[in-house]
């Protein structure tokens, strides 16, 4: 599985980065107030990409984080079911007593 996992990455490496050399001419960015800037597409692209996975993480933290309280709730709640579980199977056993006469040794 390894091996798969590596030969995809490898496969996909030589896409993008062909991608990559074919896509370097220049384009002009137009923002507001009369800045511009210039820079090669596939870089443009590729600060779009990163801004994108980032926004996109952050907006998943607070879902993440609520999982996590709750399943450290649910664990709580798991370890006090067990431990009254736990009280409950000592309660029903009734206790041996130390010597136990059988009726083979009465006769």
């Amino acid at each position: 599985m390894k091996i798969i996992t590596r030969l995809l990455a490898a496969i996909f490496f030589i896409i993008f980065f062909s991608f990559a050399l074919k896509n370097t001419q220049e384009i002009t960015l137009h923002f507001f107030l009369g800045y511009q800037r210039s820079d090669p597409l596939v870089l443009v692209l590729l600060v779009c990409f990163v801004g994108g996975v980032i926004l996109g993480v952050l907006a998943m933290i607070p879902t993440v984080l609520r999982h996590r309280r709750e399943a450290s709730r649910h664990k709580k709640a798991l370890a006090l079911i067990a431990k009254e579980t736990e009280a409950q199977l000592r309660a029903q056993t009734s206790p041996q007593p130390d010597n136990i006469i059988s009726p083979q040794h009465l006769i």
